[in-house]
């Protein structure tokens, strides 16, 4: 049976635009463990080749209802070849190939993932780049995908048995009346929903405050900045940086929080000093921060399992503990009020407004006027991952921007190191890579405050296990 995209899904391929590549990707660097294991081109794409059995979506592509009277749907394609897929670039620098990969957006009428391997770096080390649609995961199940051509030993297990056979397409009348049927179901479960609800009084009125809490939050609205919101162009650049994790998590000891509390000041930081760099004031900043939501969800697929939070980001204040305390109150009380999941109960009510009115709303939640920037935490492996033999030693993210927005922050975690993509479009923001710098500095000075201050009583030094 075809899988339908979820509201959320068909959403990111609505606000696509020529300038805003609605992708979310990474960039790795491998180290060989020595030239004679050194895997070619074509033993990495065999190997990719072997694992998609693990996961069937890649080996999908959309097929659109006639008429659009519904969201796409997934089907096997017929004529799937890794070749179109998984590619070799001759770059010297990581940073080369992936910039020119994520410039380009992803063909819809292909499979919707790409994979780019240099094997052949400069330093010595193998890159990849990979970029899947944002219709078609989120930015933990990319780095559970990447996880997927990867072992826990150096020593790759035997490859799997293969038997998939593409099924065949849906005819566009069936899947004409599919999209119908599903619309009319959304009306009878819309219609059955008061009695359902009435039988559970109070658990509807916590969900209600919930969601009208979380709309209130996106519906109160951002003022756009001049350098992080104005038009952009086609072209982007992933500026990066890496610290030791133990860095954040010594911050978050010393002076409460969450690991994602310390990202979010530190982004806050880093955006005051480059904005200052420019001759720009820092104001406050509104960011957007995806909330994985997969953990919740019984079994839970690709696509799309998250939610938002719209989190302040007090880039106009001078003081890097003020800023942090400003940060963890207000992720930590959005987080106890549950605006996540009130987020995403109104996310799946939006579901059944009728197509028109979603795509309506889809621009809304992606304009400069809700948010100014999105900030990223995605958990990554803490063990030590291998592809063929070679390590896993740097993985960066890559948080997509839709229009009128030229930044975007994530942060993944590889094995003990926090990896920082700083993702922006390469005309607005042509010196992101200071924005890097400026990210960095920010952490070493809340890590020199967090240095003047001893552990509490019995706290851990570095525990392995915290993801917050």
């Amino acid at each position: 049976m075809s899988t339908r995209l979820s509201t959320l899904d068909s959403s990111f391929l609505e606000v696509e635009s020529p300038s805003a590549h609605m992708h979310v990707g990474w960039a790795a660097l491998f180290s060989p463990p020595s030239e004679a294991g050194r895997p070619t081109f074509e033993e990495v794409r065999d190997h990719i080749a072997g694992r998609l059995t693990r996961a069937p979506r890649y080996r999908q592509r959309l097929a659109p209802v006639p008429l659009d009277v519904n969201d796409p749907v997934w089907v096997d394609d017929e004529r799937f070849d890794i070749e179109r897929h998984v590619h070799h670039t001759p770059a010297r620098e990581i940073g080369e190939a992936t910039d020119s990969v994520m410039s380009k957006p992803l063909d819809r009428e292909r499979l919707l993932w790409e994979m780019w391997v240099a094997d052949r770096l400069r330093d010595g080390r193998i890159g990849m780049v990979g970029k899947a649609h944002h219709a078609m995961i989120d930015g933990l199940a990319a780095v559970e995908m990447a996880s997927l051509v990867l072992d826990g030993t150096p020593e790759p297990p035997p490859p799997e048995d293969d038997q998939w056979r593409p099924a065949p397409a849906p005819e566009s009348a069936r899947l004409l009346a599919a999209g119908v049927m599903d619309r009319l179901g959304r009306a009878v479960r819309l219609g059955t929903w008061p009695l359902d609800q009435a039988r559970n009084p109070s658990a509807l009125a916590a969900n209600a405050a919930r969601g009208v809490r979380s709309l209130g939050d996106a519906l109160r609205p951002a003022t756009p900045h001049p350098e992080l919101n104005p038009p952009i162009s086609s072209r982007r650049h992933l500026a990066t940086a890496h610290r030791p994790l133990a860095d954040l998590k010594r911050v978050k000891q010393a002076f409460g929080g969450t690991v994602n509390d310390v990202l979010l000041t530190a982004a806050a930081g880093g955006l005051r000093a480059f904005l200052e760099q420019r001759g720009r004031t820092a104001p406050p900043l509104k960011a957007m921060v995806p909330v994985s939501m997969r953990a919740q969800r019984a079994n839970s697929d690709l696509g799309n399992e998250i939610s938002f939070v719209f989190v302040d980001l007090p880039c106009d204040d001078p003081d890097p503990l003020r800023r942090l305390e400003t940060v963890k109150a207000g992720i930590g009380g959005r987080k106890r009020d549950g605006r996540p999941e009130g987020a995403d109960l109104v996310l799946r009510a939006f579901g059944y407004a009728p197509r028109l009115v979603q795509k309506v709303l889809a621009h809304l939640v992606a304009a400069p006027s809700t948010f100014n920037l999105v900030v990223s935490n995605i958990p990554g492996p803490r063990e030590p991952m291998y592809l063929l033999g070679c390590e896993l030693e740097e993985a960066y993210p890559v948080v997509p921007i839709a229009d009128r927005h030229a930044l975007s922050i994530g942060m993944t975690t590889i094995k003990d190191e926090a990896c920082f993509g700083v993702y922006a479009d390469s005309e607005a923001l042509p010196d992101a890579d200071l924005l890097a710098d400026c990210l960095e500095v920010s952490v070493d000075q809340l890590l020199a405050l967090a240095d003047e201050r001893p552990l509490a009583v019995g706290a851990p030094a570095t525990g392995n296990g915290d993801r917050g």
